[in-house]
């Protein structure tokens, strides 16, 4: 049957990948962000300008969007350096609930909300839906774990289908440029020196095209509560990073140990996606190496006026 989707954060690193994915099937999809600028409506992708911190453009959202079967909530603010403990979390616990409870009304039928691996106890060398314990360090983890037991509750009380993505590291087109690998990409392709930190930690690094597969693979199923996304594969950030100079070719000017870390920074992160593939038929499409290298090429692309 036919689903008539709302995407939020449609415009962001993920959301707008899941766009790309869901803009090759037959359903109504309906992509709710805040810059709607140069968006051009598809057959089946209508771009909506909202701001979901006021609860009368949420209530618009549904005059445009009506009787809508399935809700990706993907809107957050995860700028780098500022969200981890910032109190806008608090306010996207708010402008979250409103919109579930607002996509209940109009006869929603399932809700996937999107986590993050920060909600785990980063002590923990592997991190399993439902054995490792959560961090409530961080007003973020805080505000993702709260989120995530309201849904699930409100979820069961009402009778409508949910679960919740918890995404791992990922990287590819489209993402902050003050992230790992961007960070790397850019210094390199300026011939400066990319200056990292050890990159001794070991962490569970996806592409970005198969994170989106995955969460609409997720919404399209009837798995419920918690479920990760990551590649399952354990690796070193020296090994990505001397990667990704082996594409540009200046190894000489990765600089490692030049960027101090915590000492609470957790040596692994990896996660468990069992749930994952035995709940859904996903699997990755693409390899590190296949990846980096489409991600070299779009910022080779963008910085020479491309897209």
């Amino acid at each position: 049957m036919k689903k008539k989707i709302i995407v939020t954060g449609a415009n962001g690193f993920i959301g707008s990948h899941v766009i790309d994915e869901l803009g090759i099937t037959g359903d109504e999809v309906y992509a709710i962000t805040s810059k709607v600028d140069l968006k051009i409506n598809t057959s089946n992708v209508t771009w909506v300008k909202a701001n979901l911190h006021d609860d009368n453009q949420i209530d618009e959202i549904f005059s445009i969007v009506t009787s809508p079967t399935h809700l990706l909530h993907l809107a957050w603010d995860t700028t780098p350096g500022h969200y981890q403990n910032s109190s806008s979390n608090f306010k996207w616990v708010s402008a979250s609930l409103s919109l579930f409870d607002r996509f209940r009304v109009a006869g929603g039928k399932r809700i996937v909300g999107v986590g993050s691996c920060f909600e785990y106890d980063s002590s923990q060398e592997g991190c399993k839906e439902s054995d490792t314990p959560l961090n409530y360090n961080t007003i973020y983890g805080s505000s993702k774990n709260s989120l995530y037991q309201m849904l699930m509750t409100y979820s069961q009380h009402f009778g409508i289908s949910s679960a919740w993505a918890r995404i791992f590291y990922l990287y590819g087109p489209r993402e902050h440029r003050l992230r790992l690998v961007p960070s790397v990409i850019l210094s390199l392709l300026d011939g400066e020196k990319a200056k990292c930190s050890h990159g001794l930690q070991i962490r569970d690094y996806l592409y970005v095209k198969d994170v989106a597969r995955a969460v609409v693979k997720l919404l399209d199923s009837e798995v419920s509560g918690p479920v990760n996304i990551g590649s399952g594969t354990p690796i070193r950030l020296s090994e990505i990073i001397y990667k990704i100079a082996d594409i540009i070719g200046h190894k000489e000017l990765v600089h490692l140990g030049a960027i101090p870390t915590s000492v609470d920074e957790p040596k692994i992160v990896l996660a468990d996606i069992t749930k994952l593939k035995g709940s859904t038929d996903w699997n990755p499409l693409f390899t590190l190496e296949e990846g980096l290298h489409e991600t070299v090429q779009w910022w080779q692309s963008n910085l020479n006026g491309g897209k």
